[in-house]
């Protein structure tokens, strides 16, 4: 039910923002330039491997955004002090995937209603927010939580945080790629493994060949 609920929402958030977002795609295919998608949902590991399957998607950097302390470290995010959310940075072909089909997947892919907390990952630098680069993601992301909400999709409130995009810093190397070099790993094997499935059953339409 839950499942048919977030289809209906999306199909109605298409037809209601058609004429915009059509103006947006083909300014795109004009230029085919790559955009830029700063997400926090999570465990950077996880959210990487998710968006890293996506057709269109060009790349996913693993990183920090949202905090005030310039070029942290993983060690010091973790803290929560420096108020920074683990983030993953997307360049995407808007001719291909649009932001809004990005969004679909960023709120079918964790919880948008638990305050800092995914799961058994709990502090500030879990929290769920979207980093917008421009009025038109802005706009798009609210208008899509607002979809959702009066959908009654998630049975809590949704607290994911709509907020300019500041800055972006890319975690330490080891953070890159991190699922694809370590699948054998313990967290990868428990936590990961699950979310992909159920994220390729929903999505192999829209992953790379």
């Amino acid at each position: 039910m839950k499942k048919l609920m977030v289809i209906l929402v999306v199909f109605v958030f298409t037809i209601t923002n058609f004429y915009a977002q059509s103006m947006i795609i083909k300014k795109s295919k004009m230029s085919d330039k790559l955009e830029i998608a700063t997400l926090a949902n999570g465990c950077f590991w996880c959210t990487e491997a998710i968006f890293q399957r996506l057709n269109g998607v060009e790349k996913v950097t693993s990183g920090y955004s949202g905090g005030k302390v310039k070029n942290p470290s993983y060690r010091e995010v973790t803290t929560g002090e420096t108020g920074h959310a683990e983030v993953i940075q997307i360049q995407f072909n808007p001719s291909v995937i649009t932001f809004q089909e990005i969004l679909d997947v960023f709120f079918s892919t964790h919880d948008p209603t638990t305050l800092n907390k995914q799961g058994y990952d709990v502090g500030t630098q879990y929290r769920s927010a979207i980093f917008y680069h421009s009025k038109e993601q802005k706009e798009t992301a609210e208008k899509f939580i607002k979809a959702l909400t009066e959908a009654k999709v998630f049975e809590n409130k949704i607290v994911t945080e709509v907020t300019p995009f500041d800055a972006f810093y890319s975690a330490e190397e080891y953070h890159q790629n991190y699922y694809n070099n370590n699948k054998n790993q313990g967290y990868c094997v428990a936590v990961i493994n699950p979310k992909l499935e159920k994220f390729i059953k929903k999505y192999k339409n829209k992953l790379k060949k």
